[in-house]
């Protein structure tokens, strides 16, 4: 079996205060793996977004330990940190009259500073990433041009230039329409299976995760975290327990949800 890219152990995640420190999950122990896109659901309040800024080492754990790549993540340096994970947030990108080119090209500035100036083969690999997203036709336009869908290509583009083997998501189909959101998922697990990286996002989108994504993250404050892929959870029942709403039920052969009618 492969060695993981990530493994947490006995994680608990939250914010330290002055005098207290302010619990949002426990005990979380879990693994990601290289090649795979895996989707991280739960309600809101949850703590996904805590998990994802604790993984990406922008929060400190309160407790347990996170390992990237055979190392924990507290030993690493900001500069390794940086060529080690990228990272797709989910507010819209607010930067007018850069180009599309311009913005991807940011993704290198681990390897030439944020005001370096790209060489030929920052550059290739600059067009290499805007080429894997699908944009070459958008490489010159402006990103105040662009749709949210687009906009969003161009991050992950961003990431791809970082060439970090690990990339983490925040809610990255949000603000976009259902074509949009299944483009973006199956990019993303394509991008997964093409580069080898490990790709790790939160979602709402529950039943397109289920449908793309290879493992699923199931985490609640009061149930912890359950992680498999779609079929393993909907066989252990796990799904239908862990989205128990009036009106909502899973269907566990077909591995989806169904909205029940009112009469």
């Amino acid at each position: 079996m492969a060695e993981p890219t990530i493994e947490i152990r006995s994680l608990t995640t939250g914010y330290r205060g002055k005098n207290n420190v302010t619990v949002v999950a426990r005990d979380i122990s879990a693994r990601l793996f290289g090649g795979e896109l895996t989707c991280l659901l739960g309600p809101n309040g949850a703590g996904k977004s805590t998990l994802l800024r604790t993984l990406s080492a922008f929060l400190p754990p309160v407790s347990g330990d996170i390992t990237v790549m055979g190392r924990n993540l507290r030993d690493y340096t900001d500069k390794e940190l940086s060529k080690l994970i990228g990272v797709v947030l989910t507010e819209k990108t607010d930067l007018r009259n850069m180009s599309v080119e311009d913005l991807v090209g940011l993704g290198r500035s681990p390897y030439t500073g944020f005001w370096g100036t790209l060489q030929e083969h920052d550059r290739l690999i600059v067009e290499n990433a805007i080429a894997m997203v699908g944009i070459t036709g958008l490489r010159d336009r402006m990103i105040q041009t662009l749709s949210d869908g687009e906009r969003q290509k161009v991050m992950i583009a961003k990431a791809l230039a970082q060439e970090t083997p690990v990339i983490f998501l925040d809610e990255p189909t949000a603000f976009l329409d259902y074509p949009s959101k299944v483009e973006i998922m199956q990019l993303l697990h394509r991008l997964s299976r093409t580069t080898g990286k490990t790709i790790f996002m939160s979602t709402h989108d529950l039943d397109m995760a289920l449908q793309i994504a290879d493992t699923i993250w199931l985490m609640d404050r009061e149930k912890g975290v359950s992680t498999g892929t779609p079929r393993e959870l909907a066989d252990k029942g796990t799904l239908a327990r862990f989205f128990v709403r009036k009106g909502i039920s899973f269907d566990s052969e077909n591995c989806m949800f169904r909205i029940e009618r009112s009469e």
